[in-house]
C-alpha cells in the first residue's frame, strides 16, 4: 500500500488536542509492536505517537514487517508488549489473523492488547476471530486519524495495565494461598512474603517491587539481631535471606529500621514502608511508590495489612512448629527427625561413599547432676559449636538426643581420628572447664540399605557395641553385629511368650551329706524347653532375662514354685529337706523383695528354714548395702542364706563377715581341679575358711568318687553333682527320694 492509497493520510498530522498526560522521566516504557508490511505505515505511526505519554511512561516502538518477524519479537518480549497495531493482510491474506491465533493460542499471551488495521476493507476478520481471540478493535487505516489513533492506543494501554494489575493481584494472592496451604514447607515464609509484596503493589497500581523484612529470631534461624529479607520481588529478588544491610541503600535500610522501631507505617515521597504486626510478630514491607498515595489507597492498604497479618502470624507459627519438629531447640542443630531426612537425601544422591557417626558423651549425666542443668546445657552448646567449627559446612551435623550428636559426610572426613580430635582439649561451660571423652558408633552407607531410619539403627547398634569395647572408643557396624542383636531380641521375645504361657520348668538337683549320702536339700534349677524335645541352656537365657528385666518376674515365679514344692515335700514327710533358690540383683533392687519372700512362705505354710536363698559374689559386690540389709531381715525371719560359686568373683572379706550366711558353695571349677595325686589348693582354702567362719560348706559339680572322698577329707559337709543325681522334674525327684531317703517320722 502506497502513501497515495491512504485516503485520509494527511489527517494523521493534524494538530488535534491529544490526551494530556504529565511526563515523568522514570526510565520505563510501554512496548508497542507495529506489524505491517508497509514501511511508510511504520513511519507515520511512530511520528503520530512519538510524544504520547500514558501513566508516566512513553512508548517504545518495536517493528515487524511480516508475521514471521512478529513471531520472533513476541517470543522474545512476551507479555512485556503492551499493544500490537497489526495489519491483517501481509505475506498472505490472513497472515495477521494467524498471528493472533499464534499469540493467544500457542504462546498463551493474554495480556497484550491487539488492534487490527487494514487498508483493504474487504478482508475484514470474521466475528469469531474478534470474540474468540480477545481483540480490542478493528479499524481501516483511513479511519485512524491521529486523534483517533491516540485514543485507541491510550485505551488499549490502560486496558493492558488493568489486566496486568488484575493478574499481578491474582499471582500475589496465589502465592499467599499456596504458602498458607503449604505451611510446613521450608519455602512457605518466602512464598507468603513474595505474595504480600506482589499483592500490595497491585493494590496501588505498581509493578511488584519491594521487600519484606522481619526481625531475626522470629521466622528464620539466625543468632544475631540483624534484620533479614524474607521475601522480595523486582530489583530486590536476589537478596532473599540476606541482611537488609546488603542492599547498600542507606535510605531503605534506615526506613525499615525506623518503621520497626516506631511500629507504624511510613509514607514518604517515592516509597512507603508498611508495618505488619500480629501477636508480637513483626515485619516491615518496603514498596517503591512513584506517586503519592491517595487517602483511599492508604485506607485500602490498612485494611489489607490487617487481614494479611493474620496469615503472617499463621505462617510464622507453622514455621516455628516445623523448627520444633526438625531442629534441636538448644543447639539449633538439626534434630533426629531432620537427621533421618538428611540420610534419605544422601542415599538418593548416590555420591561419594558416606559415613554416618553417632557421638555419645561419656558420663554426661554425672556432669549434669554435679554441676547443674544450666552447666550441662552450656556444655552441649559448646560441643555443638566446636563440631560446627571443625567440620566443613557440607558435613551434616545434628543433635540426635540427650548427649548424642550425629554426623554425615565423606568417608575420608568423618573418621574416629577426626572426631577424637574435637575432644582433645577441654570445653568451657559457664565458669567450668570440662574435659570430655566420647564413644562412637560408625556405619558406612552402601547400596544394601535404602532407608535413613535403618542406617541410624545400624549406627546405633555399632555405638552400643562400642560401649562394651574395652580397647577402642569406637566401633564400625558389621552385619554380624546386627544378626546377633536380632537373634537376641528374638530370643527375648520367645522367652517372654513362653514364660507367659507357663512353659518354663523348675527342676531339682539333690544335695547330699558327704558322710551319710543322705539327701539334705535340693537346688531349684530353671529349664526352658526349646519345643523340639531339648532345652535351651541357662547360660544362654539367664543373661537375656537379666538384660530384658524379665528376670524379676521369672525369679518371683521360681520363688513361689519353690515354696509350693516345699509344701509338697512337707506333706510327703520330707520335713528335713531344704530347697535352694538363686536370687539375682534385679530382685534385690525391688523394694518389695523381702515382703514377696515372706508372703510366699506364708502363702504355702512353709517353715522359713526350709527355704535357702543363694546369691553370688557379684550380686553382693554390685549393690552391697541393699543385699546386706535385705538378707539380714530375711535371716531374722528364719530364711537360710548361701553364697553360690564362691571364689569365682571379686570377693571382699569385709562383706563376707557382714553377710548373715549359713553355707558356702565351692564352685565346680575348683572341685574339677581334684585329680588323683594332686591337691586342690583353692577348694581346700574355701573349706577351711568356711569352717573357721562357722559355715557349712557344699561342693558343687562332684562327678567322681575320688572328688567326693577328697572333699570329705578336707572337712566339706555336703555335695551335689552327677555322682549322686542329675537335675530332674519334681515328680522324678519324689521317686528319687523314695529310693534314697526315708521320710522323717512325724
Amino acid at each position: 500500500m502506497t502513501h497515495s492509497d491512504y485516503d485520509n493520510d494527511e489527517l494523521i498530522f493534524l494538530d488535534e488536542d491529544p490526551l494530556s498526560v504529565a511526563v515523568s522521566e522514570n526510565g520505563k516504557f510501554w512496548n508497542l509492536l507495529i506489524v505491517d508490511d508497509d514501511e511508510e505505515i511504520h513511519t507515520v505511526t511512530r511520528l503520530a505517537l512519538a510524544d504520547l505519554v500514558v501513566n508516566n511512561r512513553k512508548l517504545n516502538f518495536l517493528h515487524a514487517y511480516s508475521a514471521h518477524q512478529a513471531r520472533e519479537i513476541l517470543q522474545e518480549y512476551g507479555n512485556q508488549i503492551a499493544m500490537l497495531l497489526l495489519d491483517v493482510v501481509m505475506e498472505t491474506d490472513d497472515a495477521g489473523l494467524e498471528l493472533v491465533r499464534y499469540l493467544r493460542q500457542d504462546l498463551k499471551l493474554d495480556e497484550p492488547r491487539i488492534v487490527l488495521r487494514t487498508g483493504q476493507p474487504g478482508y475484514a476478520p470474521e466475528e469469531t476471530i474478534i470474540t474468540d481471540y480477545d481483540i480490542n478493535d478493528y479499524k481501516t487505516k483511513t479511519e485512524l486519524t491521529r486523534s483517533k489513533l491516540l485514543i485507541t492506543v491510550v485505551a488499549s494501554i490502560r486496558s493492558y495495565q488493568q489486566i496486568l494489575t488484575i493478574n499481578q493481584s491474582r499471582v500475589g494472592l496465589q502465592k499467599i494461598i499456596d504458602a498458607s496451604s503449604n505451611l510446613l514447607e521450608e519455602h512457605s515464609i518466602k512464598a507468603f512474603c513474595d505474595g504480600v509484596v506482589t499483592q500490595l503493589s497491585s493494590l496501588i497500581g505498581l509493578e511488584a517491587e519491594g521487600l519484606v523484612c522481619a526481625k531475626a529470631g522470629t521466622v528464620i534461624d539466625k543468632d544475631d539481631d540483624a534484620v533479614y529479607i524474607l521475601g522480595a520481588a523486582g530489583d530486590f529478588a536476589h537478596l532473599i535471606n540476606q541482611p537488609v544491610a546488603h542492599l547498600n541503600n542507606t535510605l531503605i535500610t534506615e526506613s525499615i529500621s525506623r518503621c520497626l522501631k516506631l511500629k507504624k507505617h511510613i509514607f514518604e515521597a517515592g516509597f512507603s514502608v508498611l508495618y505488619l504486626n500480629r501477636a508480637g510478630f513483626e515485619a516491615a514491607v518496603y514498596v517503591n511508590i512513584e506517586h503519592e498515595l491517595s487517602d483511599t489507597h492508604q485506607q485500602l492498604l490498612e485494611v489489607f495489612l490487617s487481614s494479611i497479618s493474620v496469615g503472617y502470624e499463621n505462617v510464622h507459627l507453622f514455621h516455628e512448629l516445623r523448627n520444633a519438629a526438625f531442629r534441636d531447640w538448644l543447639t539449633r542443630l538439626p534434630n533426629r527427625n531432620e537427621f533421618i531426612n538428611s540420610l534419605e537425601r544422601d542415599l538418593s544422591r548416590n555420591n561419594e561413599l558416606s559415613t554416618v557417626a553417632l557421638i555419645d558423651i561419656n558420663h554426661f549425666s554425672d556432669i549434669n547432676d554435679g554441676l547443674g542443668q544450666d552447666a550441662g546445657n552450656a556444655l552441649l552448646i559448646a560441643v555443638a559449636n566446636r563440631i560446627k567449627s571443625i567440620f566443613p559446612e557440607h558435613i551434616i551435623k545434628a543433635r540426635i538426643g540427650g548427649d548424642v550428636f550425629g554426623l554425615i559426610g565423606p568417608q575420608s572426613q568423618v573418621t574416629p581420628e577426626a572426631i577424637n580430635g574435637i575432644f582433645q582439649s577441654s570445653f568451657q561451660a559457664l565458669e567450668h572447664t570440662i574435659p570430655l571423652n566420647v564413644t562412637m558408633g560408625l556405619c558406612l552407607v552402601n547400596d544394601n540399605c535404602q532407608q535413613g531410619l535403618e542406617i541410624l539403627k545400624r549406627t546405633n547398634i555399632a555405638l552400643n557395641r562400642a560401649k562394651r569395647n574395652h580397647t577402642d572408643n569406637f566401633e564400625y557396624y558389621a552385619p554380624e553385629i546386627e544378626e546377633r542383636t536380632t537373634w537376641q531380641l528374638g530370643m527375648i521375645r520367645q522367652l517372654r511368650n513362653d514364660f507367659a504361657d507357663r512353659k518354663l520348668q523348675l527342676w531339682f538337683q539333690p544335695q547330699v551329706d558327704l558322710v551319710t549320702e543322705k539327701v539334705v536339700g535340693v537346688e531349684g534349677l530353671l529349664r526352658w524347653p526349646d519345643g523340639k524335645g531339648g532345652y535351651i541352656s541357662p547360660a544362654v537365657f539367664i543373661p537375656l532375662a537379666e538384660y530384658s528385666g524379665l528376670i524379676v518376674d521369672i525369679g518371683q515365679w521360681v520363688l513361689e514354685e519353690s515354696c509350693r514344692r516345699i509344701q509338697s515335700l512337707q506333706q510327703s514327710g520330707y520335713v528335713d529337706v531344704r530347697v535352694a533358690v538363686n536370687i539375682s540383683i534385679p530382685q534385690f533392687r525391688d523394694r518389695c523383695f523381702v515382703q514377696k519372700v515372706t508372703d510366699a512362705l506364708k502363702r504355702f505354710s512353709c517353715p522359713p528354714g526350709r527355704l535357702e536363698l543363694e546369691i553370688t559374689e557379684s550380686v553382693v559386690m554390685d549393690e552391697p548395702q541393699i543385699v546386706i540389709d535385705a538378707l539380714n531381715t530375711l535371716k531374722t525371719y528364719g530364711v537360710a542364706i548361701a553364697i553360690d560359686d564362691f571364689g569365682t568373683g571379686f570377693s571382699s572379706m569385709s562383706y563376707l563377715q557382714r553377710l548373715p550366711l549359713d553355707r558356702l558353695k565351692v564352685d565346680r571349677s575348683f572341685v574339677g581341679d581334684i585329680t588323683p595325686g594332686k591337691s586342690a589348693v583353692i577348694a581346700e582354702t574355701i573349706v577351711t575358711l568356711g569352717n573357721k567362719l562357722g559355715l557349712c560348706t557344699i561342693a558343687e559339680g562332684v562327678e567322681t568318687r575320688e572328688q567326693a572322698q577328697y572333699m570329705t577329707k578336707l572337712g566339706c559337709d555336703e555335695a551335689q553333682g552327677y555322682l549322686y543325681a542329675r537335675p530332674m522334674p519334681f515328680d522324678d525327684l519324689m521317686t528319687y527320694l523314695t529310693e534314697h531317703h526315708q521320710p522323717a517320722s512325724r
